[in-house]
């Protein structure tokens, strides 16, 4: 059997391209693990939009500005312009996002943004109930516990996805368009706010194939996750928080960003995780996020989630500061892909959302940007994939059906020290001589006898190893320091 569409992953923009399809297409939806682990579910803030037409440049403006204007700036454009129409075809199809008091769409502002544009569902679980919206929009065949271990492609033409069933069955699935949509790398770091489905294998199966990444040093780290927790996915503290007023401080209540940046807690997120980090190296004391400003009321309604994860780890909120520090959030590099979505060389292989890069984030991605991305440019995949109607003849992909060991007795240690490399290595602050004896490192497991998952989040490692010694100069979330 050949399916029209064979799509990878259940975040915001497989989801979404899913729902776009034609519902007379034969589509196959593959989810990890369960449709819920995904980083679209844990996402709190918000989506950004362009308020009306008159906002467009300064959004623009916004994300160029976040993004050190590494950005591809018709990707920036393309994504703003479309903003609007994009969260109205959500709405329309049923989709409640909070209003304010005149009944009218509740904006609010988050780091880095000028001005109130950023639109949230019950209060802070805007990721969740877009993604139940959208699960509940989608009437094609989805498969759970489905891992994919390879991509069949020969002559710049994917035929389809090979992948695990279980511990060793594994299925082989023919398209005539593979949609990638598997999200970042969060578990190859120690420190995470994302999904532990979300590992970077599809990035390493790309540059197996030669296939071109781009940006991949560029990794943002959140500033404020939950300090002290004993799991490696930390409980987030939305940026909206310190939209609504939430103040970042040290032990004696000083808010000591203002030393770093004139915006203080609403500057870039690299400059406020690298901030945190510095001023903790330096002076030792602890870092917490205060809510001092907040009446008790308010803030049970805006932040319900926030509220009620904080009080089962034992925090009384708005009344208590919560330790805080930064985590690996979101990878604005990834597969390169044109704006219409198609992954660079090839012909009926695409790429969507935070698995792909258009260039549309820069060196560091403007807050609540992400779910919007997802969006949009699944909607012009979809878009591409229906006006050129590529077919493939599977009986033409001749290349051998390969036959994978998914895990192996070793993988449990070196997974650990990689997540540990990487943490160490290639965070916040980056050292060059480190990222040589980390590059090393991984090239020598690289030579042992992994398990196939392993080895491929071993060369997305790799690669974005690769990419952070060949950017000789400081830039966004990229910030090296010799010592």
């Amino acid at each position: 059997m050949v399916y029209d569409y064979v799509i990878i992953g259940t975040g915001i923009a497989g989801l979404n391209a899913a729902r776009l399809i034609p519902k007379d297409k034969k589509v196959l939806v593959l989810c990890k693990k369960s449709t819920w682990d995904c980083n679209t579910f844990w996402a709190q803030g918000g989506i950004a939009s362009a308020v009306d037409e008159s906002d467009i440049p300064s959004h623009i403006q916004d994300t160029l500005t976040a993004g050190v204007d590494h950005n591809d700036k018709q990707a920036v454009e393309l994504l703003s312009k479309k903003s609007q129409d994009a969260v109205k075809s959500l709405i329309d199809s049923g989709l409640e996002f909070d209003l304010n008091d005149k009944g009218e769409l509740a904006f609010t502002k988050e780091a880095a943004h000028s001005r109130n544009r950023i639109l949230h569902a019950d209060g802070d679980a805007t990721g969740r109930m877009m993604h139940m919206f959208l699960l509940e929009q989608c009437h094609h065949q989805i498969v759970t516990d489905a891992v994919v271990n390879d991509l069949l492609i020969q002559d710049d033409i994917c035929y389809g996805v090979q992948y695990f069933t279980s511990e060793t069955e594994q299925t082989v699935a023919y398209a005539h368009n593979t949609i990638i949509a598997s999200g970042g790398v969060g578990s190859i770091y120690r420190y995470h706010t994302n999904s532990t489905a979300i590992a970077g294998e599809i990035q390493g199966i790309i540059s197996e194939k030669g296939l071109a990444l781009k940006d991949m040093e560029m990794m943002q780290f959140h500033p404020t996750v939950v300090k002290g927790t004993h799991f490696a996915r930390k409980p987030l503290l939305s940026e909206a928080l310190r939209g609504e007023g939430a103040h970042i401080v040290d032990d004696h209540g000083n808010r000591f960003l203002f030393a770093y940046h004139k915006d203080g807690e609403l500057a870039p997120r690299d400059v406020v995780s690298r901030s945190i980090f510095d001023y903790h190296q330096k002076t030792g004391t602890s870092v917490y996020l205060s809510f001092e400003n907040f009446e008790k009321p308010f803030f049970k309604k805006r932040f319900p989630n926030i509220y009620a994860n904080l009080k089962d780890l034992g925090y009384d909120l708005p009344f208590e500061r919560v330790p805080i520090s930064p985590a690996f959030h979101y990878s604005m590099g990834g597969i390169e892909t044109s704006l219409d979505g198609k992954v660079k060389g090839m012909k009926n292989l695409y790429a969507v959302g935070e698995a792909a890069c258009t260039g549309v984030h820069g060196a560091n991605r403007l807050a609540s940007n992400s779910l919007l991305e997802g969006l949009v440019f699944s909607q012009l995949a979809i878009e591409d994939t229906l006006k050129n109607d590529f077919k493939i003849s599977y009986e033409n992909y001749t290349n051998d059906i390969k036959s994978y060991i998914r895990n192996q007795g070793i993988d449990k240690n070196i997974k650990n020290n990689l997540r540990k490399i990487m943490w160490d290595n290639v965070a916040i602050v980056r050292n060059p001589s480190k990222l040589e004896a980390a590059l090393n490192q991984i090239e020598k497991y690289l030579e042992e006898d992994v398990g196939r998952l392993l080895f491929l989040r071993l060369l997305t490692a790799k690669s974005i190893l690769k990419s952070a010694l060949k950017r000789k100069e400081s830039l966004g979330a990229h910030y090296i320091k010799e010592n």
